[in-house]
């Protein structure tokens, strides 16, 4: 390509002198000159006009996949322009809210919570349902070390009579949540069972008192459920407590003070009363018995964790190992109580 200097193109003849451009040059296949524009061709040489095709083939054949893209954006579109449109609430509690005729916003109602899903449990019929199944409920703790732990603490002596040293423990292994997490609290609502006046101080019979050091008389100590299998024997197959003569305790299976029992119901509170005061009243040297009048409260010293139904108890017990004089078959059924001095 030519080039030219800064001073020819401004020596260079203006427009006025340049020479009339000839048609020429635009003509196909003429040679262009310096200067001269690009002439463009819509026609390829050589090849004649491509007719277009009419109707769907027609708008297939010019515009291929295109044509089938047409229809998505069309209904892409009208989504877009739906949820712009859609009335939004957001975080804001008035936005979108109805209105009153007043015209101010109407005040927003929360919805009414869904119906509790846990139902309280039924009544049992506590002549002949089979009430020595441990109840469901929480995992409780089944392995421990066979060692125990006595809780600090001591408390004045509650009632007259001849005086029992106790001391509370719990074995090595039992998990907090089965007492609650806090030992001391624990011990206290034993002490507090004890020294009901419902409880065995109040037949005038026994003094009770905590200590934490030198002779006991008994040792109340919450053990894990193969350790208690281990201590109390196994004879009559459900889970129970026992009193231990040779090693001097109250065993109590975490079975039975992490669930209960079923004459008990959902009564976790009043089972574990029983449970205390049963246990301790073997440490005092009270045996078992059955129900003695129907419909009335059952003795403290009944099995109550197998049931308050004499002919039920008294079939569990016929096992070997079953203590077969305690309770007579006689058809007998009681109300749950927990405390040695039953209500009037």
């Amino acid at each position: 390509m030519n080039r030219t200097s800064q001073g020819e193109r401004d020596t260079a003849p203006s427009s006025g002198d340049r020479p009339p451009l000839s048609e020429d040059r635009y003509r196909r296949g003429a040679r262009r000159t310096g200067a001269e524009p690009l002439a463009a061709s819509w026609e390829p040489t050589g090849r004649k006009p491509r007719k277009r095709r009419r109707g769907v083939k027609g708008l297939i054949a010019n515009y291929g996949w295109r044509i089938y893209a047409i229809p998505v954006l069309l209904v892409l579109t009208a989504l877009v322009v739906l949820d712009t449109t859609a009335p939004t609430t957001g975080n804001d509690p008035g936005a979108g809210a109805p209105t009153d005729q007043a015209g101010d916003a109407a005040p927003i109602t929360t919805p009414a919570p869904p119906e509790a899903t846990e139902k309280p449990p039924v009544e049992i019929d506590l002549k002949n349902f089979p009430t020595a199944q441990l109840p469901d409920g929480p995992k409780f703790s089944e392995q421990g070390s066979g060692t125990f732990a006595v809780i600090p603490g001591t408390t004045a002596q509650a009632g007259t009579g001849k005086l029992y040293r106790y001391a509370i423990a719990i074995e090595d292994g039992v998990e907090p949540g089965d007492y609650g997490g806090d030992r001391e609290a624990f011990a206290r609502t034993i002490d507090g069972f004890l020294s009901d006046p419902r409880s065995w101080v109040g037949t005038g019979t026994a003094a009770l008192q905590r200590v934490d050091s030198g002779d006991v008389d008994f040792t109340i100590a919450l053990t894990t459920t193969n350790t208690a299998h281990a201590v109390c024997g196994f004879s009559i197959q459900f889970e129970a407590s026992c009193w231990h003569r040779a090693s001097g305790r109250v065993i109590i299976n975490t079975a039975r003070w992490v669930r209960g029992a079923k004459a008990y119901g959902n009564d976790i509170s009043g089972y574990r009363t029983y449970a205390i005061n049963h246990e301790v009243g073997h440490a005092l040297g009270n045996g078992h018995v059955g129900c003695a009048v129907e419909g009335g409260f059952a003795p403290v010293m009944m099995q109550q964790s197998f049931g308050v139904a004499n002919d039920y108890v008294a079939q569990l017990n016929s096992v070997p190992g079953g203590d077969r004089a305690a309770v007579a078959a006689d058809g007998k059924v009681c109300k749950p109580n927990p405390f040695p001095v039953a209500p009037q």
